[in-house]
C-alpha cells in the first residue's frame, strides 16, 4: 500500500474523529455537474486523458471558456483543473467502482471498454452493465459521443435511450478518419468525414492510431458543441500531450527518454505501436505493473503484449491501493513473456545503470506505469550531467 494511501486512509479516519462531513470525489463532482448545463463527461478504459485534454483545448481556445477538470497535467491550463465562466464542464467519467455514476453528463463519451478494475468488477459483464447504466444518465436531449469500432461499446447502442453519434474508422460511423498519413515524427494527418461527407482536415501533434480514435471523439464533441470544424483543426494540433502521457522527457547518448502512464495490455500495446511509427533504433520499455490483482487477473494478456519492443525490463509491482498477499510477482510475467530480450530488476538505480550502460544513440526508451515508474527515466537523464 503506497504511503499517499495510508496519509488518505489517517485524514479520513482523522476527519470522521472530528465529525467533519466528508463526500466522495465522484458525488462532489457530481454535484458540480449538475450546475453546468453543457457538461462533458468521458468514460472509458483508456484514452481519458488524452480525450478530455483535446475536448479542453479545443473549447478553451475557441473562446467558450469552459471548467476543466482533468486527471493528468496539461500545460495549456497550468495543471489539472481550471475554473471557468460558462456553462461548459469537462471532466473524466472514471468507472472504478462505478464512480461514474454519480454523474448526470449532457454528453457522455465512451471510447473503449476492456476488462479491467478486476478488484471491483466480476468480469467483462459487469462492466459493461456499469457503461450502460452510465449512458442511462444521459438526458433525452443529451448525447452518447460512442466509439462503433469497441465491439464492447457497439453492444450497448441499441440499448441506449438518448441521441448517438458514432466515430471509428469503419463506414457505418457518424464520424470517420480516412486518409490517414504519419509524418516522420509519428504524427497523423486525416480527412474527417461526417455522414459520408467531408468535415474536414485534421493534423495531430501526438503519436499513434488509438489517438486519431481519441481525436474523432473530440471533434464529434465540438459538432455537437457548436464549434466549427475549421477551428477545431486550428486548435486540436496545440494538444502536444499531458504530462505522462507519451511525454518526452529528454535525450541522454542520443537516445530519447519517453514516459506513459500505460498500465493495461491494450494500453500497452497502443503506446508501443506509436513508438513504432516514431524514427528509432531500437525500442526499450520498462514496466511498473500497476496493482496486485490487475496484473494477477490479467497476467497471461501482459505477457504477450511486449512485442513492438525490442528490449523489455519489468521492475516490482506499485502496490497503490492494495496490500501484497504474495499472490502474484513480476518475476512470473517475465516467465511467461516469449520475448527474446525481458528481464526483471527490482531497483530503479539498477535500471538506469543497466539503460546507461547499454542504450544508443536513436534508442527510444519508454517507462510505462501508472506508479512511480517516471523515476527512472529522470535518474537515466540526471547520467549525462
Amino acid at each position: 500500500m503506497s504511503r499517499a494511501y495510508q496519509s488518505f486512509k489517517r485524514n479520513r479516519v482523522r476527519g470522521r474523529e472530528l465529525n467533519i462531513p466528508q463526500i466522495d470525489r465522484a458525488e462532489m463532482l457530481g454535484n458540480i455537474m449538475n450546475k453546468y448545463k453543457k457538461s462533458v463527461a468521458v468514460a472509458g478504459s483508456h484514452g481519458k486523458t488524452t480525450t478530455t485534454s483535446l475536448i479542453s483545448i479545443i473549447l478553451e481556445y475557441s473562446g467558450l471558456d469552459p471548467t476543466i477538470l482533468i486527471g493528468g497535467e496539461l500545460d495549456e491550463i497550468g495543471g489539472n483543473i481550471k475554473i471557468g465562466n460558462s456553462p461548459h464542464f469537462i471532466t473524466e467519467a472514471c468507472e472504478y467502482v462505478e464512480s461514474f455514476l454519480k454523474f448526470n453528463p449532457f454528453i457522455g463519451i465512451i471510447l473503449n471498454i476492456d476488462e479491467d478494475h478486476l478488484d471491483y468488477f466480476k468480469n467483462i459483464d459487469h462492466i459493461k452493465d456499469a457503461f450502460r447504466r452510465f449512458a442511462d444518465k444521459i438526458p433525452a436531449n443529451g448525447f452518447l459521443i460512442a466509439n462503433i469500432d469497441d465491439m464492447n461499446v457497439k453492444e450497448l447502442l441499441p440499448k441506449i435511450k438518448c441521441n448517438i453519434l458514432t466515430y471509428g474508422l469503419c463506414e457505418e460511423s457518424d464520424f470517420t478518419a480516412t486518409d490517414i498519413e504519419f509524418n516522420e515524427e509519428g504524427f497523423s494527418s486525416f480527412k474527417v468525414l461526417h455522414n459520408g461527407k467531408t468535415y474536414g482536415h485534421f493534423q495531430l501533434r501526438i503519436p499513434g492510431y488509438h489517438n486519431i480514435y481519441n481525436s474523432l471523439a473530440s471533434i464529434a464533441t465540438s459538432y455537437i458543441l457548436g464549434v466549427l470544424p475549421q477551428d477545431v483543426a486550428k486548435y486540436i494540433p496545440i494538444y502536444k500531450g499531458a504530462h505522462r502521457r507519451f511525454e518526452m522527457l529528454g535525450e541522454v547518448k542520443g537516445a530519447k527518454v519517453i514516459d506513459d502512464y500505460a498500465h493495461h495490455p491494450a494500453e500497452i500495446r497502443a503506446t508501443l505501436e506509436a513508438a513504432k511509427n516514431y524514427p528509432h533504433r531500437d525500442i526499450w520499455c520498462i514496466f511498473q505493473p500497476h496493482t496486485y490483482t490487475r496484473t494477477q487477473a490479467l497476467l497471461n494478456e501482459f505477457a504477450e503484449s511486449f512485442d513492438k519492443a525490442d528490449h523489455v525490463i519489468i521492475t516490482d509491482i506499485y502496490a497503490a491501493r492494495e496490500l501484497d498477499e504474495g499472490k502474484v510477482h513480476s518475476s512470473k510475467m517475465v516467465e511467461l513473456m516469449q520475448h527474446p530480450d525481458v528481464r526483471y530488476i527490482k531497483d530503479f538505480c539498477d535500471i538506469a545503470d543497466f539503460l546507461y550502460n547499454n542504450i544508443k544513440p536513436q534508442d527510444i526508451v519508454i517507462t510505462m506505469g501508472a506508479g512511480d515508474v517516471y523515476e527512472i527515466g529522470r535518474q537515466l537523464l540526471d547520467k549525462k550531467n
